[in-house]
């Protein structure tokens, strides 16, 4: 009987990054996975604790360098770590470009010596700014905030490398991910994790603007197999956009959720409407969403006892939080 392919999932305790890992295990993968646990969290991996065919590292990304023994044999890299919360970026930038531009390149520096067959990138759909809609591919870039910027440097390294160095590289630009398992940091950031600990308190969902606002929302299993797919494919050099192509409002969503709400003032920088043109994607890997935004929620709401211990927010502390959001950009010059 042959060896199993080894792949590596970085920030695979993670939100995106754990179902990543379920989905190389089904297909018969031994997964290496590295997380510092700074968002991640070992219990979102506890279904694969007693199997050997997991083998998790809990350390930072910037402390792999080539020749690293946890790359050993590797076939392919899925590359999530990196810091995701988008709103305290204005005020950690440095943070941010070390994490994410210079941790990936920690990583791209051992997946070229260990020779892997192939490196996935997971971009940002931040990187097209207040960006035409539905977006394609293609689309101006125009990062309006240090995240934004980090992980588009994080890209551009990536294809760097597979220019210099012939790695084998393919990048997907995620729009709005969401499902079992998302952060519950303490940073101030996505929707999904801020109103579910708001819901289990009783308190009013805190709704930025008048919510009309739509996000281009998909399940993280879509996510996850479009990644692997990715991976998988004799495809190389490309970029693909990731979303369910079906934007949802987040009245909508406030909707299924159930409950009442105060509302903040909009937040400048941010889109009205994210919406992923995703034409390519499912041309070149076959790749269809499958879980409707009804069906997500409800699967989420199933399992809501998992932001328990998430940060409450509240219009004060969110204000304190955005406060320096509110004054960069704001004041942002063209």
């Amino acid at each position: 009987m042959s060896a199993k392919p080894i792949a590596i999932v970085t920030g695979g305790a993670g939100f995106i990054g754990s179902h990543a890992v379920d989905n190389l295990v089904a297909r018969g993968y031994r997964v290496h996975v590295i997380d510092n646990l700074a968002g991640g969290r070992l219990e979102n991996l506890k279904q694969h604790a007693s199997n050997p065919d997991v083998v998790v590292e809990t350390r930072d990304i910037r402390s792999v360098a080539p020749g690293d023994a946890l790359f050993s044999g590797a076939r392919l890299v899925i590359h999530y770590a990196g810091i995701g919360d988008i709103v305290p970026s204005i005020e950690q930038p440095a943070e941010y470009m070390s994490v994410n531009v210079q941790g990936t390149v920690c990583i791209l520096e051992a997946a070229r010596h260990a020779n892997v067959s192939k490196l996935v990138y997971a971009a940002s759909s931040s990187c097209y700014g207040l960006a035409a809609v539905p977006t394609a591919e293609d689309h101006p870039i125009q990062p309006k905030y240090p995240y934004a910027l980090s992980k588009w440097m994080g890209e551009m390294a990536c294809f760097h490398w597979r220019s210099v160095y012939r790695l084998p590289v393919n990048s997907v630009r995620i729009f709005n991910a969401y499902g079992t398992r998302s952060r519950t940091s303490g940073a101030y950031g996505a929707v999904f994790g801020v109103f579910l600990k708001q819901k289990l308190a009783g308190n009013p969902f805190t709704v930025v603007g008048d919510g009309t606002q739509t996000r281009d929302f998909l399940y993280v299993t879509d996510v996850a197999e479009a990644f692997v797919r990715a991976a998988e494919s004799d495809i190389t050099g490309e970029t693909w956009n990731l979303g369910a192509g079906n934007p949802q409002s987040v009245n909508r969503l406030v909707e299924l959720l159930g409950g009442d709400v105060v509302r903040l003032p909009k937040r400048p920088g941010e889109p009205d409407c994210t919406w992923a043109e995703i034409a390519k994607i499912r041309r070149d890997l076959g790749w269809q969403p499958q879980v409707s935004f009804e069906e997500g929620v409800g699967r989420v709401l199933a399992e809501i006892d998992y932001w328990r211990d998430a940060p409450l927010w509240d219009p004060d502390s969110i204000a304190q939080a955005t406060q320096t959001w509110f004054k960069m950009l704001s004041s942002e010059i063209a």
